[in-house]
């Protein structure tokens, strides 16, 4: 049997989202949650692999199990796996596919949120969940910024250094600057993203707005794809993947 899960998490007690050596995971207690329903021998594939300390709001992974294993009905598995999850992760539905579905290479695109804390005191309420900056942001620049970043590029600017992917182009469809209060959230639409590639795209939309960089310059960052002429990464606490399409 296999199952499509839709859940979500508070990533900032786990390494990410993939089983590590070095702490624990969001995949390895959905493995865990699900070996005490099923037994040994469960297979959990998830829609993306979320850095450490990223959360997210919407997130799939599938559940494979034996033909040996109980077959538990659909309105009934989300209730029976939080039994065994801790609170910083929910699952909220559940239904059976074939089994040639595939939780990631099925999607077919991803939006993703960057939260910033622009009060000038921190909001306690935001902590590990946002990038505090005090100093206020232009949204409008960082919006003209935004807008730069789609279209279907070599986004190499965009990720991480060392990373082994060769295939760096992607696809992006969406992306926009808004400000509620003293929350601005940048959101951003693509068919994949690289490694730290929102996270690089949220610090460089800082750097323009504190003037460091022109709106001007994002698409001759993109097109030269030199990672060094892009700004910082930004931390992983103000990150969510906030929807996936099949």
């Amino acid at each position: 049997m296999k199952y499509l899960i839709k859940i979500a998490y508070n990533g900032a007690n786990y390494c990410g989202w993939q089983v590590q050596k070095n702490g624990v995971s969001v995949q390895g207690e959905m493995c865990r949650a699900a070996k005490e329903i099923f037994g040994d021998g469960v297979k959990v594939t998830g829609c993306s692999r979320t850095d450490s300390g990223v959360h997210a709001r919407e997130y799939f992974c599938t559940l494979e199990t034996l033909s040996s294993a109980p077959v538990i009905p659909e309105n009934q598995l989300p209730r029976a796996l939080n039994r065994y999850l801790s609170e910083d992760i929910t699952v909220f539905s559940a239904k059976a596919v074939d089994k040639s579905f595939h939780a990631r290479y099925d999607v077919k695109e991803k939006t993703y949120e960057y939260v910033f804390d622009n009060g000038e005191q921190r909001d306690p309420f935001l902590f590990g969940r946002a990038w505090h900056i005090p100093k206020r942001l232009d949204e409008a620049k960082m919006n003209a910024a935004a807008k730069c970043f789609i279209g279907e590029y070599d986004f190499s600017a965009f990720m991480a250094s060392g990373s082994s992917v060769t295939d760096t182009v992607r696809h992006v469809t969406g992306a926009e600057v808004t400000r509620e209060g003293d929350k601005v959230i940048f959101r951003v639409t693509a068919n994949g993203f690289l490694y730290n590639m929102v996270r690089i795209m949220a610090g460089t939309l800082r750097d323009v707005s504190i003037g460091k960089l022109a709106v001007g310059d994002i698409k001759s960052i993109i097109l030269g794809g030199d990672r060094k002429k892009a700004g910082l990464t930004a931390p992983p606490d103000g990150l969510y993947l906030i929807k996936v399409v099949y």
